[in-house]
């Protein structure tokens, strides 16, 4: 099996990429991207679909469905540079759109890794539902957030937060701390240089088994919201 980690060449072509944003420098030097960027990121996401089935069966991974493409969508940015800088992968929750229910991700960049998940924008009416699964079943939710475990390897959950508890919930329930969240986030930030690690899979392995809990608790109101009918 190919190693499932990137190595000093990989970050050297992130480089020189953030240093020369250009199509026709890309495209020259296209095969320098497949071999040390995208087959070592393709590589990890083969292991990790095999890894995965222990325990989260349930998220999409795949190249066709986790790896984000190169260039980036300039449509409605102001900033027209064509590549991004760094190599992504997203693990999404079969059955959910791509970016709305809560997964997995990682990316590594000439100057950072970061590798985590959760819920990062979530609709008005899955936060909703969310919040009152969180109410209804916040001995659980405290089970996964506040384990020591899950605080060690994440640091504890993150994410944009109200000032006040959100309207419909009493200011004084249990659960307000964690009602005032906008945001679901867990995760990690390594130097970029932990990406040739001979610990870098291991540790990426770890911390999403860690996360798995917390994404499958997420998706749960949303997998059980009624269809809207007027959807095909």
């Amino acid at each position: 099996m190919a190693s499932a980690r990137f190595t000093p060449k990989s970050l050297a072509f992130l480089r020189a990429l953030k240093r020369n944003n250009d199509r026709e420098w890309f495209k020259a030097r296209r095969d320098e991207y497949e071999a040390h960027v995208r087959r070592p990121m393709v590589a990890i996401i083969d292991r990790l679909a095999e890894d995965f089935r222990a325990f989260a069966p349930d998220l999409l991974t795949s190249e066709r469905a986790s790896l984000y493409r190169i260039y980036r969508d300039t449509r409605f940015s102001a900033d027209k540079s064509p590549l991004k800088t760094h190599i992504a992968a997203i693990f999404p929750w079969k059955g959910l759109p791509k970016h709305e229910g809560a997964g997995l991700y990682f990316h590594v960049s000439p100057s950072e890794v970061w590798a985590g998940g959760g819920m990062y924008m979530p609709q008005t009416a899955q936060l909703q539902r969310v919040r009152e699964h969180l109410a209804a079943n916040l001995t659980r939710f405290r089970a996964i957030v506040e384990s020591p475990a899950f605080r060690r390897r994440t640091g504890g959950l993150d994410g944009e937060q109200l000032q006040r508890v959100p309207r419909g919930f009493a200011p004084d329930h249990p659960a307000a701390e964690y009602l005032k969240f906008r945001q679901f986030l867990a995760g990690r930030q390594y130097s970029a240089a932990f990406a040739t690690s001979p610990r870098f899979y291991a540790t990426l392995l770890a911390l999403f088994r860690e996360i798995a809990p917390l994404v499958t608790f997420l998706n749960e109101p949303l997998l059980r919201a009624p269809k809207d009918p007027l959807l095909p």
